[in-house]
């Protein structure tokens, strides 16, 4: 049972998840007799989706993946058998299980709702700007991560993603982030997060896009990394501000920022890079040995809220190479 102070604490809470559902359900015709103008419900038509995207499943498979009541996945297959959508063949591996699939009218049954269903969402986002497009994506992305959605982790490990120049909105997510992965993950305070706030301020009031760039890293709609190469001097660049999202770790995002920094400061006719970051910062670190930097220097401060050890990286450059 929840403590009742606890469920008035969330009372405010509950109401607006509520209040989401009702409108999502609503917004995609759930409540509809059949659904996208076929015979079919949302719960059939999900049963149909997943026989259409799995290898000889069986019953037992299907209802576990689903969450449904083992006797109502029964009736809707049966109707489903009657109907002539599904056919189904003995399990070798244990008799008292049947391997189902879609016969060739399940199969066409299947396209017209998935062709629909492509159509209905391309209208809706065509509705919305790019940006929003982007936003209502990585909301959705991130509601389905929250809550543990399996299919959501396997679409962020195997979809790719894109590294673009920064936009309006970007500077104040790099703030943003800056604080509150470095305070969740190594209890910086925010002194670090207005060190950030600094460097970012400079860098938009003095901008030389001839000689400097910043990477926003993106992965379905969503920022998750970052870096900037800003000009030290005339012949000296600097790397800063490098973060990846912990749910994109992995993914070879870090590696790609650091290589862009330094495929560009070559181009742009630098002949070293250099970097400060500290002891602590690992992954990071090894990043920048991987590329070819060397550690130059070493000062221990007392910053953020911590002892730390500061260390200055440098990489030479060869023109050209």
């Amino acid at each position: 049972m929840v403590p009742i102070v606890a469920e008035l604490d969330l009372a405010p809470r509950i109401d607006a998840v509520r209040r989401f559902n009702r409108f999502y359900t609503r917004h995609v015709g759930a409540l509809n007799e059949g659904l996208l103008e076929s015979r079919f419900s949302l719960t059939e038509a999900r049963v149909l989706y997943e026989l259409a995207h799995r290898e000889l499943p069986t019953a037992s498979e299907l209802g576990k993946v689903l969450g449904l009541d083992a006797g109502y996945l029964s009736r809707i297959l049966g109707g489903f058998r009657k109907q002539g959508l599904v056919g189904s063949q003995p399990s070798q591996a244990d008799g008292r299980q049947s391997l189902l699939t879609l016969t060739e009218s399940g199969r066409a049954a299947f396209e017209l709702l998935d062709a629909r269903a492509r159509k209905e969402i391309a209208e809706m986002l065509g509705r919305l700007p790019e940006p929003e497009q982007r936003r209502l994506i990585a909301a959705m992305h991130a509601i389905g991560s929250l809550l543990g959605a399996p299919e959501q982790a396997e679409a962020a490990d195997k979809s790719s993603y894109l590294l673009r120049p920064h936009q309006p909105g970007d500077m104040g997510w790099v703030v943003g982030r800056h604080g509150a992965l470095y305070a969740q993950e190594y209890g910086w305070d925010e002194q670090f997060e207005g060190l950030v706030a600094g460097i970012v301020a400079e860098f938009l009031k003095r901008y030389d896009p001839k000689r400097e760039r910043c990477w926003i890293a993106e992965q379905d709609g969503e920022n998750v990394g970052s870096v900037f190469l800003v000009q030290h001097s005339k012949t000296v660049a600097q790397l800063r501000l490098l973060l990846v999202e912990p749910r994109a770790r992995g993914l070879g995002i870090g590696a790609r920022l650091v290589a862009e920094c330094v495929r560009c400061a070559r181009q742009l006719g630098y002949r070293k890079i250099t970097l400060w970051t500290q002891s602590v910062l690992h992954a990071a670190r090894h990043l920048y040995e991987r590329a070819g930097f060397e550690l130059v220097q070493e000062q221990p401060h007392r910053s953020f809220g911590k002892d730390l050890i500061g260390e200055t990286w440098e990489l030479k450059l060869t023109p050209g190479a």
